[in-house]
This record gives C-alpha cells, sequence and structure tokens, in this order.
C-alpha cells in the first residue's frame, strides 16, 4: 500500500475512534450544512466547506469549515488542528478546542470594544497550539 494511502486511512481510523467527538461534531455539523445547499470540498485528507466571509474557519475533527475564498494558510492551520485531533482524541476539545475558542473570543471582545487594536495583539500562532496547528498543516498539507 502505498505511503500516503496508509497515513489517510490511518488519519480516518484515529479520527473516528480515539478522535470521535470532535468528528462526531464535525459530521453532524457536515449533514447540517449539506442540508442547507453547501457543497463538501476536499483539501487533502479532510473534508472542508466554505461558509460566509472574512473570519477564518473551525476545526471539527476531520472536517472543517473556512470563510469564501479562504487562503492556502486558512486551510492549512485547520487541517493542522484535524491533526492534533487524530493524535490528542478524546483529550481535544479539553486541551485545544475550548482554550483556542475562549481565545479567539477574547481577541474579537478586545478590538470590538477598543480595548486594544489589532497590531497590538500578539500574533496568533503565538500560543502553542495555534502555532502547533499551523506547523503541523504547513508540514503535511500543501499544495
Amino acid at each position: 500500500m502505498e505511503n500516503s494511502k496508509f497515513k489517510q486511512i490511518l488519519f480516518w481510523v484515529l479520527s473516528c475512534t480515539w478522535g470521535i467527538i470532535m468528528s462526531l461534531i464535525g459530521g453532524i455539523a457536515a449533514l447540517a450544512l449539506i442540508a442547507a445547499g453547501y457543497k463538501p470540498k476536499r483539501f487533502h485528507c479532510l473534508i472542508y466547506f466554505e461558509v460566509g466571509t472574512d473570519w477564518g474557519g473551525v476545526n471539527l475533527g476531520c472536517f472543517f469549515i473556512v470563510s469564501k475564498n479562504s487562503s492556502l494558510h486558512t486551510k492549512q492551520h485547520e487541517a493542522g488542528h484535524g491533526l492534533q485531533n487524530a493524535m490528542l482524541g478524546v483529550f481535544m476539545p479539553f486541551v485545544i478546542c475550548i482554550p483556542s475558542l475562549v481565545r479567539y473570543w477574547y481577541r474579537k471582545y478586545l478590538i470590538k470594544s477598543d480595548k486594544k487594536l489589532y497590531s497590538e495583539l500578539p500574533a496568533y500562532d503565538s500560543i502553542w497550539f495555534e502555532g502547533w496547528a499551523t506547523s503541523l498543516g504547513e508540514k503535511h498539507f500543501y499544495e
């Protein structure tokens, strides 16, 4: 069996067993998006959807959602979170997802409330779990 096919199969096996919590949430979101008329797309071994504009993305296990016309960097980053899910499994929501969600909305709050300018915030990847996702995505998912 070809090495990349083996890695893809391993990714899906881990995502649907060890990483089932986030992948199940992603599967439900995917079904809802398909029902709403959105078309699924593939980014390497992950399935993703483009929804809305100018907001970034969110990973849900082996699925992710990004804004329309998102950059390769954003897709790589979200795919990197998919690899984190395969590695961290049932711990992913608590170690990565919830802290990432809180951090994202806190940064948004600081900007919207005029407490900080975007340029005054630390780089998005400056916290370990975001930098790790970007690093994984750039290493394993390129076009």
